[in-house]
Formats: C-alpha cells, structure tokens, sequence
C-alpha cells in the first residue's frame, strides 16, 4: 500500500512538471535543485552527499501555496568502526506561507511587483512550511559485531528491511529570490531552502535503537512560472 502511494505522489508529481508552472502572481510554478543532505542518526560521524529534488507548487494565493517534491540522494555515516550509505528516494505534500501574506500589501498584486523594492520583494517571499511524505530506503551497512552486542543490549535491533518505505514529515525554510519584473509578477525565482525531515521509523541507516532518525537537506534552485493569474 505505502508503494502504491508513493508511486501515485511521485506519478502525479511528474504531470504537473510536464504540463503546468507558475510563480508568485501565477497559480503553478514549477522547480528543480540540488544541494547537500546529511543524516541525523545512530550512526553519528556525517558524511554530507549530494541530493537533487524536482517540485510543482500550485498558489492559493500569490503568497501561501501547496505543492508536491521529489527527491533523491544519499545519506551517509559512520563511527564504531562501522559504517553506512543510504541511497534515498523521498516524495512529499507540502504547504508553504510567505512573508508576505503579513506585510499588508496593496490587494492588486501587479501593481505592488512593479512598484515594490527589491528588499521588499525578496522579504516578501521568505517562508516557512511543513508537508507529509514517505521515504524509500536502499540502505548498504557494514556493522561491526562488537557494536551489534551494545545495539541488543540496549535494546535496539540492527533493521531487517534495508529498502523499507516509511512516513515522513518535512519541515521547510527558505526564500524565493525573484527576477524578471512584469506586469504579472516575475517569472523566474532562485530558491534557497534548507529541508529538515523528521522520520517515524528509527531505519535511515539500518539500526533501531531509541530516537527516530532524521536528516537535513540544504539546497539552491531555480523556479519557473508558465501562467498569468487572471
């Protein structure tokens, strides 16, 4: 069932980027990136790795939106004389609220992107958001048997299903720097965004233990707006 289910997010994912985008004063924008991802987990000495991402994000209104993520990288760490490499692939709904929706600026929105300072404009697009998604696992890991022991003393378990996909929460903060003034608003933006993802299962790295792992995701992209909002 959790496959089907991230097939049909990454599936619809996919449409939205062949079909459709957007920006600030555009309902569909659509997105891609790659940065650093690293890994909060047993296994603590990171190893930050490259990871990539692909968006479409639909505006309610030009500063609150809802959107669908996918992302692929790795994670990777080691200490204990052991170690582990995690080759992930994540998908996610997610909503975002800008700056500006509390900045009390003037209801025609074109009229603003044309009269508005840069400082304005950037502050204005800075945002917070949260989504929920699911993460697939392919987890290689090298154990050393002596700090096998201490894991099932503790309590913990060294997981069994190292391509397991599990419940995620992603929590999102960034600024979309746009360009490319027009009456209808920019069509181009770069994207700054640092991504934490809180998991419901303790396996990023293939060890159980107590605390549910997590990872972060630093990354710079750039966004595209195909639609003029009436």
């Amino acid at each position: 069932m959790r496959k089907k289910l991230l097939c049909a997010a990454i599936g619809t994912l996919g449409f939205m980027i062949g079909t459709v985008s957007a920006q600030f004063s555009r309902p569909v924008s659509v997105g891609a990136g790659a940065g650093v991802a690293y890994n909060l987990t047993d296994l603590a000495n990171v190893e930050a790795k490259f990871a990539f991402y692909g968006e479409a994000d639909y505006l309610i209104n030009p500063f609150i939106s809802v959107g669908l993520r996918g992302e692929k990288g790795t994670l990777s760490g080691n200490g204990y004389n052991s170690d582990f490499e995690n080759r992930y692939f994540a998908g996610n709904l997610n909503g975002k609220v800008r700056l500006g929706q509390f900045m009390g600026h003037a209801d025609n929105y074109s009229y603003y992107t044309l009269q508005a300072n840069t400082l304005s404009r950037i502050l204005s697009n800075v945002y917070v958001g949260a989504g929920a998604g699911l993460v697939k696992n392919r987890i290689k890991r090298n154990i050393d048997p002596i700090y096998a022991d201490a894991i099932t003393s503790q309590g913990g378990e060294l997981a069994d299903d190292l391509g397991e996909i599990h419940f995620v929460v992603p929590l999102n903060v960034g600024v979309d720097i746009p360009f490319g003034r027009t009456l209808y608003g920019p069509q181009w933006a770069i994207n700054v965004n640092y991504q934490h993802t809180l998991t419901t299962n303790d396996n990023l790295d293939g060890i159980k233990n107590k605390s549910n792992d997590q990872y972060g995701f630093v990354s710079l992209g750039v966004k595209y707006a195909l639609f003029n909002r009436k």
